[in-house]
């Protein structure tokens, strides 16, 4: 952390399905020098996707949704770039496994489709926002306050993640650690609107147990594990997350082979915070951590040359 100059950092490392190792870190603001502790909140950003899988699976169990009923059947959408039909072919199963076609982001410009949804791989926190909207009207709610309600009844109250939330509170404002960019404070931001994609906040200890609910296969039916888990759609070699050993995404995490098995793994990186989560099933081992700057990577690289768990 001191080399990398890294303000704070909350951590977890999991063995046989246990925590056993967590440590809060550093400072929440270079400015006021407030210690980070065990209550310390940080932006999960895209560390989101995988947990929002697991409410959404949770979700086709129940009935509110089915992997492969055409999304457009359940909420028209709007923004599609030209009317594009082929968007008529999208499902929950290809937006959490990121093969809809759509970009990461729209940025308020019409959506423009890459390829006939579900034949490759791009990366869509776009579509993420669309299941979410589409989620909410399915439940008869808002996508505030009230999908948020549901999901802590639906996951976090039941895995035990007591201060985890897609929208801000009234903890979160008075816990909740400053991004840095570049040695610059990032103004403080509590989302209104749940984000299936971005706005979850949290800290390491509570993420792990949502980690350990996918390696014991908590929560859900083993058949819904079962297609969580397994492979969706294979990388082609050209794509930039193949040569750096991925070759595939399930519904929620990348996965890459390894000598201690498949890990599956998932990054966050909003402005002036970045996060990793990682998990092997069958070793009963996982990773968490989340850090208020943008040197995440960067320390991971670090950390696990140590854990002999390189990324």
């Amino acid at each position: 952390m001191d080399s990398l100059k890294v303000p704070g950092l909350s951590i977890a490392i999991i063995n046989n399905a246990r925590v056993v190792y967590y440590r809060a870190f550093g400072i929440k603001n270079f400015e006021t020098k407030e210690i980070v502790d065990d209550s310390t909140i940080f932006e999960g950003a895209s560390l989101s996707k995988p947990l929002f899988s697991y409410f959404l699976m949770k979700m086709t169990e129940k009935g509110v949704i089915s992997l492969d009923t055409p999304l457009y059947k359940y909420l028209y959408h709007p923004g599609i770039k030209d009317q594009d039909k082929r968007y008529e072919l999208i499902t929950a199963r290809m937006v959490l496994s990121h093969t809809t076609g759509f970009p990461n982001w729209s940025v308020d410009k019409p959506i423009e489709i890459k390829f006939t949804p579900g034949t490759d791989f791009s990366y869509s926190g776009e579509a993420h926002q669309y299941l979410t909207a589409l989620l909410a009207l399915q439940m008869k709610t808002n996508w505030q306050s009230g999908l948020d309600s549901i999901f802590q009844t639906e996951v976090a109250v039941p895995l035990g993640m007591k201060h985890t939330s897609f929208i801000g509170n009234k903890f979160i404002a008075e816990n909740k650690a400053s991004g840095h960019i570049n040695g610059k404070i990032k103004e403080l931001w509590l989302p209104k609107s749940f984000g299936g994609a971005h706005t979850l906040h949290t800290e390491a200890l509570d993420f792990s147990k949502f980690l350990i609910a996918m390696i014991e296969g908590k929560g859900l039916l083993q058949s819904t594990f079962d297609e969580m888990l397994k492979e969706h759609i294979h990388f082609s070699k050209e794509n930039e997350l193949s040569k750096i050993g991925q070759t595939g995404w399930c519904l929620g995490f990348s996965m890459k082979p390894t000598t201690h098995g498949m890990r599956y793994l998932h990054t966050g990186n909003n402005t002036g915070f970045q996060s990793y989560c990682c998990f092997y099933k069958e070793k009963k081992y996982g990773l968490v951590f989340f850090t208020n700057c943008e040197k995440g990577l960067e320390l991971y690289q670090k950390v696990g040359k140590y854990l002999d768990d390189d990324f």
